[in-house]
């Protein structure tokens, strides 16, 4: 995903329907100054603890890029000049794209939300922006608004969904490529602001879109410049005041904002590299993680992980009190290719036997350790043992509490009961 910026929006109906939508592009030069005086609204509040319940979630970057298979970044990365790069939507006809499918597989896989690049570092639109022509709908043969079939089927399912969409800047400059200057080259003052509001498009569908939340991603690229931070988000608010917003920037979160994101890393650690400055808040949090090496379509990368790996992933992100949003990169054709949806199927199987020790749960009494993690439902304590190593794993005195504390099991190993303190196991095959 890095290096990219983008922004977000949250979308929730009355029927148990959410939908996420991402939007824009962001940096923290002006962050300090912003909504101060911020105060979540009851609506907002009821909409975080929404979203902690969730716990699991669909990330999907899919653009005109997928037709060179070879990521998201295709453009940058083979230095593509954007004449050529304009050339793509025309080879761009998702035709075997359907909607229902993919609610299907989210809801088999357990998960409970989708988030969907709407636009990515390319400035492609995947809805019919009014803004621009460069979309979908202008540009491609298929000329159908995919956001809006995907929202149209959340909302004909009534299922509890979460649907973001992303607009993200290339570093190269957002196209058409003529109406922006080049990485290097920092536009004018009036220019720059010029570009804030086609590249925002936060009005746009938040008035179009139904009820929504923003997802704001990046923040590196100019983290000096200023980005109206305090005006877009007050916009946000003013719209809709239940809109959850948050903010990839890899920092401590900012007024404004009511949810925080880590991206390759579970809260806490920074074995990506991306999290150096980053302090956890007293937000809900979300961790976002490819399936293979790539978040977009990606022909030549085989590297997948493990089902069992995704659903340690999964618990542990729970463990830390985090939700879990998996990627998948959507091929050109429209169909999320098999081996994802195999993985997405198998963690869903162990969903429908374990969710409880993750749905609408929050951290447990017990740090997360190499071992494993616990979570905690009302007086409940789930205790996940992933990695046994010792003889015994002895679970430390807990404060005394009216009525004391159950232990229920949810282990991905193999673990004898006698050896295991407060909780006990009856693990099988299928558990990992």
């Amino acid at each position: 995903m890095m290096p990219r910026q983008s922004l977000c929006l949250f979308i929730k109906r009355p029927l148990s329907v959410a939908l996420l939508f991402c939007i824009v592009t962001l940096a923290p030069g002006a962050f300090g100054q912003q909504q101060s005086a911020y105060q979540p609204t009851p609506a907002n509040v009821k909409a975080r603890q929404w979203f902690q319940d969730a716990k699991f979630g669909l990330f999907v970057h899919w653009g005109v890029y997928s037709v060179l298979g070879d990521g998201e970044w295709v453009m940058n990365n083979r230095k593509i000049p954007a004449a050529d790069y304009e050339k793509l939507p025309a080879q761009f006809n998702p035709v075997e794209f359907d909607a229902a499918e993919w609610v299907s597989l989210v809801k088999a896989a357990g998960m409970k939300y989708i988030t969907i690049t709407s636009k990515h570092h390319d400035g492609f639109a995947m809805f019919d922006s009014k803004l621009t022509d460069w979309d979908i709908v202008d540009r491609t043969p298929y000329k159908k608004d995919v956001i809006k079939l995907l929202a149209d089927e959340c909302r004909r399912r009534e299922s509890s969904f979460f649907l973001s969409l992303a607009a993200r800047l290339a570093s190269s400059g957002l196209l058409p490529a003529r109406q922006h200057r080049a990485r290097r080259r920092a536009p004018g003052r009036r220019r720059w602001f010029k570009y804030l509001v086609y590249g925002l498009s936060a009005q746009e569908l938040l008035t179009n879109y139904g009820e929504i939340g923003i997802w704001f991603d990046g923040m590196w690229d100019r983290p000096q410049a200023d980005w109206r931070i305090a005006r877009t988000y007050k916009l946000i608010h003013d719209l809709q005041p239940q809109t959850l917003v948050g903010s990839n920037h890899h920092l401590k979160p900012f007024a404004g904002e009511d949810f925080q994101m880590f991206e390759k890393d579970l809260p806490g650690k920074n074995t990506a590299g991306f999290s150096k400055e980053s302090v956890i808040g007293d937000l809900p949090l979300e961790t976002c993680e490819t399936m293979n090496n790539s978040w977009g379509f990606n022909i030549n990368d085989r590297k997948y992980k493990s089902t069992r790996e995704l659903i340690h992933y999964l618990v542990r992100a729970a463990g830390h009190n985090a939700n879990f949003l998996l990627n998948v990169g959507p091929m050109p054709n429209g169909k999320i290719q098999p081996e994802f949806a195999a993985r997405l199927r198998e963690v869903g199987q162990w969903m429908a036997k374990h969710g409880e020790a993750i749905y609408g749960t929050r951290s447990g009494p017990v740090e997360p350790r190499n071992w494993g993690v616990t979570t905690q439902k009302g007086n409940r304590i789930y205790v996940h043992i992933l990695d046994w190593q010792d003889s015994v794993i002895a679970l430390p005195q807990l404060k005394q509490r009216s009525p004391p504390p159950s232990f229920s099991k949810t282990t991905l190993s193999r673990v004898h009961p006698k050896r295991l303190r407060h909780a006990h196991q009856n693990p099988t095959a299928s558990d990992g």
